[in-house]
């Protein structure tokens, strides 16, 4: 393997839906999960694509209850294409198959300088001989409803026939996640298939609910080798097949080459999707001119994006950096999309949005600005459904959903699994109400990257004082502590959905809610004295305040109660009466303890009786705000927050996690990173392996985690130096890893493009392209500079 190439040798069908999550290609529009092409769905293969937006919505009834839920669907495959050889006797051999032949060698190939995965594999028949297979595939990033699949067949020391079977096959459901096999998966109906001679097959459906009409056309070419000696287009059920026979003879390979077109009636500037298919395929280039524009695509992307850091740690980053660019790409920015958790990877968390642009912007911001305003947009547009919400619930403003799929209405399961005991059990996670403040975090993160002020006055101001009012509605007043208060949510940690034995879930003063709400408020107010007065008015206009309320923000935002406890911030009211965990007892007697409430369920418990927390709650405060700017949040609210108190909080959650999220890894290491402390380096090598090598144990298999990746390059990017636009200036406080002590990206600040910032040797360099723009303010804690287009700028950086 090299800095751009990861290889995986050997077959090993029990890693096969890992390696496949792993080897998924996109390209913003959509992504094909990396199966074997000859093989179809089983226990061992999961071959899976899906279109971003692409949802559907279906009713099932799980131990006598009616469960609805909307997924990500997985729609007809492209990639089914297999093979077979004619034997001596005149008779066909049975169609090859990893898991029933015999294989001499097998290597997948992942190049993410070109976004292709290239599969090569030595197959022996006993009645024919050996023959050498050679796959290489690609999502063109150019073009981003086109896809294709060059197959090179080569005889070694025989001559014969080979009959390739090309198809589209439609018998697809979503059956990626095992845990949800008992709920109806059937998401595709209304299959069609037909043919448009000479080479070209497609097949169109429909999702069952929804109604998004889908088609694809593969045309199948012999570019290589002889013309076929047959070649019919038919079709088979709900298959649209295009088999073919060729001659082969030793040292004369064959090339099969499969181009495939994907529309749905999502798309714009389409009269249908089957005909703006059959037309795309129809005048795609062939594989080799395909392949060009696809690398120069990448290219570009890469020249914008990439990040360098030596070593493998280096290599991780690239890879996750990879996976990001093919769930969130520039053709992003013309769609009406969130964030999927599990990007497009495969159907875990049923492709739904929850508050993982939080870690995916940060990164974005600064180098396709365009794509953040558009995940921005998607959640603009369900703001009049968020308000509905939060009207139902009897409160003001806009109440977000914690999961979020189609059009914004609360997609969060009422009763989920838990496949240790085999129960159902209620989920209460949609009292999150915290996603509404990553929102609000976003859309003032993305301004200030930016300077996108048409955006804040507008959207994002109807946003942020939508969400403000929410929060100002849910706190109440008490008057025995003279603050305000939130009660029954759930926090970061996920763990705790109520008190022990208490009859309804939910939580009081979560410490992470109550900072992020007070906020918001705060930004919010902020936001309404700097706008003009004009946009002011019409503001008011589209959110009536009435005269109360912003007085009542303006009180809330400074009296609302963090809990405290034995000299450290508490993640809950009632924190401290929890009972303390046998860590070191359930670490003896299990393997893994990172799903610490599915172990306690099953043996009878419940992990709401102990301080035990999935991941970062309270600390997630470390995470979005510079120490600086946490500490006036505190005084802000009557507080005072020294380095003692918050050096003693990381200490005490730290011993008091079990990391069952990919993000707790990321947020520990980012933190400890922030606060010089020589243990960041372990957490932050477990973030950069928590897909790589699956360490939650079998999800990646199920879609890769997409915050935890663009987490970790903003760990890079943010973390590690500190930056921070705001005040029309980028503050730098550099910190030192010296695991990761070099590293250099480019960045897009207001009009500059490629700004350049790199690491080494003790100094900082800045480097400003030459441009008509503007200089830079650079701000560090202990000076000011001012860097002209045209100039780099080094800084010598303090021992540490």
């Amino acid at each position: 393997m090299s800095e751009w190439t990861w290889e995986w040798e050997g077959y090993d069908p029990t890693a096969e839906r890992l390696r496949e999550s792993l080897c998924t290609l996109g390209n913003g529009y959509f992504a094909t999960r990396g199966a074997v092409p000859e093989c179809r769905a089983s226990l061992v293969h999961c071959p899976g694509t899906y279109v971003a937006g692409c949802y559907n919505r279906l009713e099932s009834t799980v131990a006598g209850r009616r469960v609805v839920n909307e997924d990500l669907v997985n729609l007809p495959n492209w990639l089914l294409t297999r093979f077979r050889l004619r034997r001596a006797g005149g008779g066909w051999s049975t169609w090859f198959s990893p898991d029933t032949h015999t294989l001499l060698g097998h290597r997948h190939s992942l190049d993410l300088r070109r976004a292709t995965l290239m599969r090569t594999f030595r197959h022996r028949d006993e009645d024919v001989g050996v023959l050498g297979v050679e796959q290489t595939r690609l999502v063109h990033m150019g073009d981003p409803h086109l896809a294709a699949l060059r197959t090179v067949f080569t005889a070694e020391g025989w001559s014969g026939d080979i009959e390739i079977e090309s198809c589209l096959d439609g018998e697809v459901l979503n059956g990626n996640v095992h845990r949800y096999r008992a709920l109806d998966r059937h998401h595709v109906s209304h299959v069609r298939t037909g043919a448009e001679e000479p080479h070209t097959v497609w097949l169109s459906c429909r999702t069952s609910a929804s109604d998004i009409a889908v088609a694809l056309a593969a045309r199948t070419t012999v570019a290589a080798g002889g013309a076929p000696v047959s070649s019919v287009l038919g079709r088979g059920g709900h298959r649209a097949v295009h088999r073919l026979v060729v001659r082969i003879s030793s040292g004369r390979p064959v090339t099969v080459e499969k181009t495939v077109a994907l529309h749905t009636s999502r798309d714009t500037a389409i009269s249908d999707p089957l005909g703006a298919a059959v037309d795309r395929v129809s005048a795609a280039a062939d594989f080799t001119g395909l392949l060009d524009s696809h690398a120069a695509a990448w290219e570009r992307l890469w020249r914008r994006a990439d990040i360098q850091v030596p070593g493998e740690a280096g290599r991780i980053l690239r890879f996750h950096l990879f996976h990001v660019l093919q769930t969130l790409s520039p053709h992003t920015a013309d769609l009406d999309v969130g964030v999927p958790a599990r990007g497009l990877h495969g159907e875990a968390y049923r492709g739904h949005v929850f508050w993982d642009e939080l870690f995916v912007l940060p990164y974005l911001n600064l180098r396709f600005p365009e794509v953040s305003r558009a995940l921005l947009n998607y959640r603009h547009r369900r703001l009049p459904r968020a308000g509905r919400a939060a009207a139902a619930a009897g409160r003001a403003g806009a109440m977000y959903p914690w999961q979020s799929g189609s059009d914004g209405r609360e997609e969060t399961q009422e009763w989920h699994l838990n496949p240790r005991s085999g129960r159902w059990l209620p989920d209460h996670s949609r009292l999150q109400h915290h996603v509404g403040s990553a929102i609000a975090y976003n859309v003032w993160q993305y301004c200030e990257a930016t300077g996108d002020t048409e955006f804040l006055h507008t959207k994002g101001a109807e946003m942020l004082l939508q969400i403000a009012r929410f929060w100002a509605s849910l706190a109440t007043f008490d008057p025995g502590t003279g603050r305000y208060r939130i009660r029954g949510v759930v926090g970061p940690d996920e763990y705790h959905d109520g008190y022990p034995g208490a009859a309804l879930p939910g939580l009081d003063d979560n410490a992470y809610t109550n900072v992020t709400a007070a906020w918001v408020l705060t930004r919010a107010l902020d936001l309404l004295r700097r706008l003009p007065s004009r946009r002011r008015e019409e503001l008011f206009e589209r959110v009536p305040l009435g005269t109360d309320e912003l007085p009542e923000w303006e009180e809330i935002s400074r009296r609302l109660r963090v809990p405290f406890h034995r000299g450290v911030i508490s993640q809950f009211d009632g924190y401290d009466d929890l009972a303390e965990l046998d860590w070191d007892s359930y670490r003896a007697r299990y393997d893994s303890i990172r799903r610490l409430d599915r172990i306690l369920e099953a043996e009878g418990d419940t992990v709401n009786r102990y301080k035990a927390s999935k991941q970062a709650d309270v600390l997630m405060l470390g995470y979005l705000f510079p120490p600086a700017e946490l500490r006036r949040l505190f005084r802000r609210l009557g507080y005072d927050l020294d380095d003692d108190i918050w050096r003693g909080t990381v200490d005490y959650y730290l011993q008091r996690t079990s990391h069952g999220s990919t993000l707790s890894e990321l947020v520990h290491g980012f933190v400890l990173a922030r606060a010089r402390r020589a243990e960041a380096w372990q957490y932050v090598r477990e973030a950069l392996e928590a897909d790589i090598a699956d360490i939650q144990g079998g999800t990646t298999g199920e879609g890769i985690h997409l915050g935890a990746m663009a987490g970790t390059l903003d760990l890079v990017q943010r973390g590690l130096t500190g930056l921070e636009p705001r005040e029309d200036a980028v503050w730098l406080d550099p910190v030192p890893l010296p695991a990761l002590s070099e590293y250099g990206f480019s960045l897009r600040y207001r009009g500059h493009w490629d700004v350049g910032i790199r690491r080494r040797s003790g100094q900082l360099d800045i480097a400003v392209p030459d441009s008509e723009e503007n200089p830079i303010r650079v701000v560090l804690a202990d000076r000011a500079v001012t860097v002209a287009p045209g100039e780099t700028c080094t800084l010598v950086l303090p021992e540490s």
